[in-house]
């Protein structure tokens, strides 16, 4: 018979990230430019063992932006397939609400992961982010609209 412990051992582990979804008034959504890597992301990043997904987004952002902000409610969950060398993994997407351009101006870049940020229409938002982003973004900002929350499959919206 299995221990416990042998059995939690033998169960499959799935990477788990957080980001916020901030925009302004007219919609455009605020992107953030890393420094080590061309692609523009969400603010956020990995949840750490023991971490809630909430608790995350509220690290990533005093970590990347220098904010404390509350965290809304949860707009989209991303299950994730494995691609380019990465597990397979959970998605979070909070609420952020609306910021202003004073907003952005007042963020700072404390780590030196952040080099700008910016708001951008879903055209503009195509052009920065990796395919998979934009889809989850627009599902993100359809579940504000909707009073929702997406369920995405590899950004994918299924529900």
């Amino acid at each position: 018979m299995q221990s416990s412990e042998q059995y939690a051992a033998g169960l499959p582990r799935k990477r788990m990230a957080a980001g916020v979804l901030f925009r302004g008034e007219d919609d455009r959504v605020l992107l953030v430019e890393p420094s080590y890597k061309p692609n523009w992301e969400l603010p956020g990043g990995v949840v750490e063992a023991n971490e809630a997904p909430w608790v995350a987004a509220a690290r990533e952002l005093r970590e990347e932006l220098g904010a404390e902000r509350p965290i809304g409610r949860l707009l989209a969950v991303d299950h994730v397939h494995a691609y380019d060398g990465r597990l397979e993994g959970m998605i979070f997407v909070f609420d952020g609400g609306v910021v202003t351009e004073a907003d952005l101006a007042a963020f700072t870049f404390p780590d030196g992961e952040i080099l700008s940020v910016g708001l951008y229409s879903l055209t503009d938002v195509r052009a920065r982010v990796k395919p998979l982003l934009a889809d989850r973004l627009t599902a993100a900002l359809d579940a504000v609209h909707e009073g929702t929350t997406a369920l995405c499959e590899h950004g994918v919206r299924v529900a």
